[in-house]
Formats: C-alpha cells, sequence, structure tokens
C-alpha cells in the first residue's frame, strides 16, 4: 500500500510520408511550421526518440499514416480565437497521454483521421521541462485535456503562437502555482508542504495509480519525486535509494532537513519513504517528516522510522543534487 513500482514503456513514433504533404501559404499570426521527415532529422543528429510526444506517424493501434502541414489551408475554414479553454488543433495522430510525461501510455488520439478535426479543451497545464519540437515550433508544456479525450498532451499540437496555452492555470486548477524544480532544501521542503493543501484545501489522497494535476504518481514516492524536482511521474521508491544520480548513503546522525529515510526492501505493498525536515529534540529520538501514506494522504507528522526502537528497515539517504 505503499509505493508504485512499475515504469511505463516509452513510445515510438514512425516517419511520416514527405510526398503525402502539401505546402500552404499560412496565416500570418500563427508559429511559422515545417513538418520535416523524421529520417532527415535523424540524419541531422536528432534522435526519433526526441519526438515521442508527437508520434503523428502512430496509433495506439501501431497503424500509420503521413501528418500535413501546419497551416490554415490544412483545415477547413479560418480558425476562430480561442476561448478561455477551448483551442484550435493542427496536423494530424497527435497521442494523449495517461501522464505529463511523453513516454507514459497512449490514452487516445485527437485529429486521429484529419487534420484540425477536433479542437480541445484543456482545465490546466504541466510545465514538464522536457522539450518537445515539431518543425520551428517547441514547448516544455503539457496540456491536462478535458475533451475530446481526457489525458494529456503537447502543447506542440495547438494551434497557437505561444508555447504555452493562454490564460490556463499552470499545474493545478484555479491558478494555484506550480511547485518549480530547485536545487536548495528549503524548496524542497516548500513543494513537499503544496501537497498538503492542493486538494482544494486538503491533503492529495494517497493513490499508486493515479497521479496528481502536477503529473506526479499520488504514492510516496510519486510524492518524493516531485519534492525533488525529477521526472514525471516519478521514479519508485528502490530507484531512490539505488540510483547514485539521485541520492547517497549517510550517517543517522548527519540527517539534515530534505534528506531521506527510506525502506527499500520487500515489494510496493511494504516499501516507503519520508522526507526528513528536522530532529524534535537533542536526544534525536523522534523527527518531524513529510510523508504520502495510505488511508490518509500527505502528512506531515512526528516519525520514528529508522532510529532505535523504529522500523530499522528504514535507511538516510542524501539527494545529491543539494552538493553536500
Amino acid at each position: 500500500m505503499y509505493e508504485h513500482s512499475s515504469t511505463h514503456p516509452a513510445e515510438t513514433t514512425t516517419p511520416t510520408d514527405q510526398t503525402a504533404r502539401t505546402r500552404r501559404r499560412r496565416a500570418p499570426f500563427r508559429r511559422t511550421v515545417w513538418r520535416r521527415v523524421l529520417p532527415t532529422v535523424a540524419a541531422a543528429g536528432i534522435g526519433v526518440t526526441g519526438f515521442a510526444g508527437l508520434a503523428h506517424g502512430s496509433d495506439v493501434g501501431g497503424a500509420t499514416t503521413g501528418g500535413l502541414s501546419h497551416d490554415s489551408s490544412a483545415r477547413a475554414g479560418s480558425v476562430r480565437p480561442a476561448a478561455a479553454a477551448d483551442f484550435p488543433t493542427w496536423g494530424t495522430r497527435w497521442v494523449v497521454h495517461a501522464t505529463a510525461d511523453t513516454g507514459s501510455p497512449a490514452v487516445g488520439m485527437i485529429n486521429k483521421t484529419a487534420p484540425g478535426q477536433d479542437r480541445i479543451t484543456a482545465d490546466y497545464q504541466v510545465d514538464t521541462g522536457r522539450k518537445v519540437c515539431e518543425g520551428s515550433s517547441c514547448s516544455t508544456f503539457m496540456a491536462h485535456l478535458t475533451g475530446p479525450v481526457s489525458g494529456f498532451l503537447s502543447v506542440v499540437a495547438v494551434d497557437i503562437p505561444q508555447d504555452r496555452l493562454p490564460g490556463v492555470p499552470v499545474q493545478g486548477g484555479g491558478g494555484q502555482p506550480q511547485p518549480q524544480p530547485g536545487g536548495s532544501r528549503e524548496e524542497m521542503l516548500n513543494r513537499a508542504a503544496t501537497w498538503l493543501t492542493a486538494n482544494n484545501g486538503a491533503q492529495v489522497p494517497y493513490s499508486q495509480a493515479k497521479v496528481w494535476k502536477d503529473g506526479y504518481r499520488q504514492d510516496c514516492s510519486g510524492y518524493v519525486s516531485m519534492a525533488l524536482g525529477l521526472p514525471t511521474p516519478g521514479t519508485n521508491t528502490v530507484g531512490l535509494a539505488t540510483d547514485r544520480g539521485i541520492t547517497r548513503p549517510v550517517p543517522l546522525g548527519e540527517l539534515k532537513p530534505g534528506d531521506l529515510l527510506i525502506d527499500a526492501a520487500g515489494d510496493n505493498n511494504t516499501r516507503h519513504v519520508v522526507i526528513f525536515e528536522k530532529w524534535n529534540n537533542d536526544a534525536h529520538t523522534s523527527y518531524t517528516a513529510y510523508e504520502q501514506r495510505g488511508d490518509h494522504g500527505t502528512d506531515h507528522r512526528t516519525l520514528t522510522y529508522g532510529l532505535p526502537g523504529g522500523d530499522a528497515e528504514f535507511k538516510p539517504y542524501r539527494p545529491v543534487k543539494f552538493g553536500d
């Protein structure tokens, strides 16, 4: 009941057919974008996997078709200005993902049979920190769609001149500010605290299967990944303990704010991780920590995991991003 242990398979894309596309005059207010055939891009040194979030030439079932250029004449009529959360799209066969991660499973597709066939509605967007480009247009943002398919879509698929959706909150409904990745202990603890009230003033509920509005899993390791600013949807508890690009072991007595106590043994029903904030006394008999726990959700409470008389399976680790 503690943490998620599975990983999402990465998507692949297939080349579009250069001869199937036509070049047309573009409306002056839109981004000027030319669709490139993927082998040409790959020859220039850009891997095909860099387009995993686009997948214009792939379907959930594996069928392929060619795409069309990002221009006004690829659709019938002119593009009307976007309403508050209603936007036009361009091109064909854009994959909608399960989470704000281009490597997460596909849950649907927009413009499946025609360019600009679907308009999308979105209630928030996530800055993933991972750039997706198509031609000269790039964005690190993924929009959370409420229609016509529920899921996450790269903002590059939206027919707007910006790299993000105008007027749509970033990483949280109601304009809730996005906790930005940072390198300091204070910033990490501040991000951890956001989940205490992120659910309309209440804590984020626990789940190994669901992701929160910021794209992170709602289990303990997803929560810690969010606090550390790791890529969505987050690594698992074993990864937090064993990946030396993320943490390193430290002595128990040297714990500092933002360090972790991790039980990486057993399975996803027994493994757990918490974020150390401070010692509660000079004798170090308890500490205050941030935690995402089953049957409760996000918590900020006194713990003894890893201390004498407490659960000995928990070991102390220090995020290497702190540089000490």
